[in-house]
């Protein structure tokens, strides 16, 4: 049996546009896969670790070829648990909602905790970095609520999807899918657009 992890970064439940699309895009993965196990992983649930002084010592020296201090390994074990969670999964579906023109910090704060040296990516002097999660799916939900492709500058700027999709790169991350509902601002189609944005997460959870 594989294992699909959805990872929200929406605190807003029920409300939440993004967990919607997800809710849809998991609905019609179900039915086209039923081995499928979804796990989820909500990370508002106030459950991550903090990554302070000690984990970033224990990052360098990790990252310098070293190993963690006695006082470090505590922290360092916190963030490889939740990496561990992660590396497990088979495929992932990310709902990821843009929050001042980029991501919620919750989800940062996962990033920074799991994408360590040995863990999310390698890294040499003479070809650099080298993402280590491979051979796997993703899939993005984007959303957003003022901001749209095209507009002016006065609507906002995206450094929503740029900067998840260049991690998922930077992570090794080479077959992802992406739904995304931003708002039509000039024709006021919300229900619509929204309506049409539920099929496409539906029709993308069935063909992942």
């Amino acid at each position: 049996m594989s294992t699909l992890l959805h990872v929200s970064a929406s605190p807003r439940g029920t409300s939440s546009d993004s967990r919607a699309l997800a809710g849809a895009f998991l609905d019609s993965h179900r039915r086209a896969k039923p081995d499928v196990m979804v796990e989820e992983l909500d990370l508002f649930d106030g459950k991550l670790p903090t990554f302070g002084r000690l984990a970033a010592q224990a990052k360098v020296a990790v990252f310098g070829g070293g190993q963690p201090s006695a006082e470090q390994q505590g922290e360092w074990d916190a963030a490889r648990a939740v990496f561990d969670r992660f590396a497990a999964a088979d495929a992932y579906l990310f709902s990821v909602p843009m929050w001042n023109a980029g991501v919620p910090y919750v989800l940062k704060q996962w990033i920074d905790i799991i994408t360590q040296p040995g863990w999310v990516f390698g890294f040499t002097p003479e070809a650099g970095y080298t993402g280590l999660i491979t051979g796997k799916k993703a899939a993005v939900v984007y959303v957003s609520g003022v901001y749209q492709p095209g507009a002016s500058l006065a609507y906002g700027a995206d450094f929503h999807s740029t900067f998840f999709n260049d991690w998922l790169r930077f992570a090794g991350f080479t077959d992802v899918a992406e739904v995304r509902w931003q708002p039509d601002l000039l024709t006021a189609t919300r229900d619509a657009d929204k309506t049409a944005a539920l099929q496409r997460a539906a029709d993308a959870g069935s063909r992942f």
